[in-house]
């Protein structure tokens, strides 16, 4: 929490894209700025979980859910559409830096253990990444 609030100035996320679930639900809602969005890609952590509507209303803050796997690859709503909306609007703000991972760790990958070993720990708030080879000049350059 403290490192988002930190990358944001204090402001907290406008989105986070999730794919734990259940055992993230408060600490993603604690993350957010006022008027964020929280939405749920996944549910690696559960499928139930507990939720202070507080939090909600005080922040106004949104909580979707959402998948690819149950919808038609065409039509309304299908899976195409959104892949071309992704690529269309998301990704030129992922490449000018608009939209940006946070990396709590780079690990080269003969140290993979310790990777899990933190992972398991539970006090990861963004990404681990394995690095192949050199690792990259600058920290916040890695490709996503």
């Amino acid at each position: 929490m403290a490192r988002i609030h930190g990358e944001t100035g204090g402001a907290g996320a406008d989105v986070i894209l999730d794919i734990v679930g259940a055992s993230y639900l408060d600490r993603n809602v604690e993350a957010l700025a006022d008027d964020g969005r929280l939405v749920i890609i996944g549910l690696q952590g559960g499928i139930i979980a507990e939720l202070n509507l507080g939090k909600i209303l005080f922040k106004r803050v949104g909580v979707f859910g959402t998948a690819l796997r149950g919808r038609p690859v065409d039509g309304p709503h299908g899976k195409s559409g959104i892949v071309r909306d992704v690529v269309n609007r998301l990704w030129p703000m992922v490449s000018d830096g608009r939209v940006r991972p946070i990396i709590d760790a780079q690990i080269p990958i003969q140290q993979a253990a310790a990777a899990h070993r933190l992972l398991s720990a539970g006090n990861v708030v963004g990404k681990v990444i394995l690095l192949v080879g050199d690792p990259p000049p600058n920290s916040n350059d890695v490709q996503i």
